[in-house]
């Protein structure tokens, strides 16, 4: 494998990260309502006898800034629908209207925005240790090139120091970044 194809493959995974990471921090409340904050909660549908995640048995939309409205595809599945969301714990009460749900917004107190700050942190933080685990493998790559005679001493530091340089960056990226949601979250 040449160096070159080595950073490349780096700098995927990294961005498969970060991508990942905005993706989790989607899921996090910020007072506003979202589809992305149901849309994965996995639903125990009795009628299908299987775990389905919430955005393939139901349109999820956003009529106001305080609302989720879902209408099941099968309104036979608003009740397993409505007890999923309950059991998933994220603070929503439905109201199951028969053949939609809703699902009012509450206003998030301090201390639940704390909370939320807290998750930002967690996300950020396992995010930066996928960041390190690819730097790791960039640098397990670079001495393997080494001993297959493909890179010399110095080039080796050459491509380590440009793989500490790609995960410098990556990491600022993710500070940056929990830094941003953090303040939307606190945003009242």
């Amino acid at each position: 494998m040449e160096p070159t194809e080595v950073i490349s493959e780096l700098k995927v995974a990294m961005e498969s990260a970060m991508e990942h990471m905005n993706k989790e921090f989607s899921s996090v409340r910020t007072g506003k309502a979202s589809p992305s904050l149901v849309e994965n909660v996995m639903i125990d549908v009795k009628a299908y006898g299987t775990r389905m995640k919430l955005r393939d048995l139901a349109i999820i939309s956003t009529p106001e800034p305080r609302q989720i409205v879902i209408q099941p595809h099968d309104p036979s599945t608003a009740d397993d629908i409505d007890r999923g969301i309950r059991e998933a714990q994220l603070g929503f009460n439905p109201v199951n209207e028969g053949k939609l749900l809703r699902l009012p917004i509450p206003e998030l107190n301090e201390e639940r925005r704390q909370e939320m700050v807290k998750r930002v942190k967690t996300i950020s933080e396992d995010i930066k240790v996928r960041v390190r685990g690819c730097r790791k493998e960039g640098m397990d790559n670079g001495k393997k090139m080494k001993s297959d005679n493909i890179l010399t001493e110095d080039s080796l530091r050459d491509f380590e120091a440009e793989v500490q340089e790609i995960t410098n960056g990556y990491s600022k990226r993710v500070d940056e970044e929990s830094i941003a949601k953090e303040k939307e979250v606190m945003t009242v």
